[in-house]
This record gives structure tokens, C-alpha cells and sequence, in this order.
């Protein structure tokens, strides 16, 4: 994470003031000049959100330099409104990065990232990674996790619980490629078949040329490390077999960097709680991370960062491109 960068995000994690006028002005233009500026293919600012929903994962990996920005919500609040104001500050912390890759407990934690890149961005691509298609919905839901219905919502379906209060614009259906996805509910598939979804198996060739197709740009990549086979990636929290080997969605990750390299990116680490704090938990994360540019390193200790205050929600503008 650059020094810049880094700073930005500490002054706001640790004393967020609420700027003036010319303070936002100023803001805004630091980090246009810096976010027009030439990127480096290997900076990526590293964040962390080391929660499964409302549960605090303790031993989340955390790479050396990484910042956690989601905090601890009021627990007398209800489930809803403790992860919209976590989602919240996931944004804040997105609007801040130059580069962000978050690493996530689940996928849900996306609609604060994407909820952050639309500050700065009037539309976005969504390239979607998983065994599963995230895509029910409250009226469809066999089981009612929120973090099934991650895709759906992004896609401005059932936005009332979370997306409106976090100001979340719907990505179009047609900017949106949903790689995999082999583990769906009988409902869930329906919706995708209804939808303008553009689903691509987990091939390379076949993901690079949706995406040389479809001409994306400003792209979010997301990552669910349950779209490696169950039997190569053991540990996962819903393990899907015959799936991709992890040299196969390593593959289809350099293609999707070659064609159409991502602005943002998140791995959301969906390992069970007793092997998270894995050492092989970590070099999973090391090989997906390095080939979209990331290299991350791991503090001696695998120790994770200090659980310091968030992000603050309020009195930011939302600039956008």
C-alpha cells in the first residue's frame, strides 16, 4: 500500500473529522491527480473485513500493512443495521484506496466495496467468481443467508435491506459476468435465466472472450475461494466439488487481468473458523492474490491487525467520474 495512501486511511480510521468545504475540495482533487496518475500493476492497498456476517473470525489471515476497517457496530442494534453500518464503513475505506483488495469473510461484505468504487465511478463491470450464484433473493430463499443473495442485490434485487441505505446504485445485469456459479438453487437458477446475466464457465478461453465480447471497464473483481474444487481447496465453509482446480481459476484470473485488468478486487475467505488461521489458509490467498498483482506478506506470527475504530460514515461528498 502506498505511504499516501496508507496515511490517508489512518487519519480517517483514527480521528475522522468533518471537512470544510475547501478541506473536500482539496481531497477530491489529491485523489483525482493520484488516481489518474500511471498505477503500478503490483500497488494494490490491502484491506481487511474479518467478519461473516455478524461474526467477528478470529485468526483472519491479515497480510503485513493491511488495514481493517470494519468496526465493531452497536450490539443493541439489530442484525440489518450493525452490517449496514459495518458495509459503511467498508465504502469509506473503497473511496479512500487508490487500488483496493479487500479481504473479506463473506460476499456480502461486496456492497460496501462496490457501494465505495461508485463514488468515484458512474458504472461498473462486475466480474463475479463462485461456486455459487449468490443470487436469491427474500422472496426466493431456500435457507434466508444474506450472503446468498450478494449478486441479487448488487443487481438492484431486494435492495430495502442493506443497498438503500448504503446509497448503492444497481450494477446493470449486462455489466456483469458470473463466472461458474455450478451449486444453485432451483429458484436461484430460474432468476438467473430471467435475468441478463452474462454466466461463463470457469475456463480461461472461455472467460476471456465473454469479456472481449462484452468490453468491459472499471472493473470489480470478486473472488469466492469456494469456486476451487472442494477436494483441492480443503476447509472451505461450503465446499462444492467438481469444480475448477486452483490452477484453473489461476489461469482464468491471468486472463481476466490480461483482458480487462480491475480497478478493485476483493477474495472473500470462506474458510471454515478452525482452519482460517491455516498457514495454508494464507499461501492459498498469497497465490490468488499474486496473480492479479497483489503480493502480500504475513507478519512472523500471523498475528492479526489492531482492532482499531472504523471509518467514519459521515459528512464525505460523492465525487464521482
Amino acid at each position: 500500500m502506498g505511504l499516501g495512501c496508507r496515511q490517508r486511511i489512518s487519519r480517517c480510521i483514527q480521528a475522522p473529522p468533518t471537512p470544510s468545504e475547501t478541506d473536500l475540495s482539496d481531497h477530491v482533487l489529491l485523489l483525482s491527480i493520484m488516481r489518474g496518475s500511471e498505477t503500478s500493476h503490483r500497488d494494490w492497498d490491502l484491506l481487511l473485513s474479518p467478519w461473516h456476517l455478524d461474526e467477528r473470525i478470529e485468526g483472519f489471515p491479515a497480510p503485513a500493512r493491511a488495514i481493517a476497517v470494519a468496526g465493531q457496530p452497536d450490539p443493541a442494534a439489530s442484525e440489518l443495521d450493525r452490517l449496514t453500518v459495518r458495509y459503511r464503513h467498508v465504502a469509506d475505506a473503497v473511496a479512500q484506496a487508490d487500488r483496493p483488495l479487500l479481504l473479506a469473510g463473506d460476499c456480502l461484505t461486496a456492497l460496501g466495496l462496490v457501494a465505495g468504487l461508485q463514488r468515484w465511478h458512474r458504472e461498473l463491470s462486475v466480474i463475479w467468481l463462485d461456486a455459487h450464484g449468490d443470487f436469491n433473493t427474500p422472496a426466493i430463499t431456500v435457507s434466508g443467508y444474506l450472503a446468498g443473495m450478494s449478486l441479487a442485490m448488487l443487481t438492484g434485487r431486494a435492495p430495502e435491506p442493506i443497498c438503500e441505505r448504503l446509497g448503492l446504485r444497481p450494477v446493470p445485469d449486462e455489466h456483469v459476468v458470473l463466472s461458474d456459479a455450478r451449486d444453485l438453487d432451483s429458484a436461484e437458477r430460474d432468476a438467473l435465466e430471467a435475468s441478463h446475466v452474462r454466466r461463463v464457465p470457469a475456463n480461461p478461453d472461455a472467460l476471456r472472450g465473454a469479456l472481449q465480447e462484452l468490453s468491459v471497464r472499471d472493473v470489480y473483481l470478486h473472488v469466492d475461494i469456494d469456486i476451487i474444487d472442494g477436494e483441492d481447496l480443503p476447509g472451505l465453509r461450503f465446499p462444492v466439488g467438481a469444480g475448477p482446480s486452483f490452477s484453473v481459476v489461476e489461469e482464468c484470473l491471468a486472463q481476466i487481468v490480461d483482458a480487462a485488468p480491475p480497478i478493485a478486487a476483493s477474495i472473500a475467505c470462506a474458510w471454515t473458523a478452525d482452519r482460517i488461521g491455516d498457514e495454508s489458509t494464507r499461501h492459498a490467498i498469497t497465490r490468488l492474490a499474486a496473480v492479479i498483482g497483489a503480493e502480500l506478506e504475513w507478519p512472523a506470527d500471523g498475528a492479526s491487525p489492531r482492532n482499531r475504530p472504523a471509518v467514519s460514515g459521515g459528512g464525505r461528498g460523492t465525487p464521482q467520474r
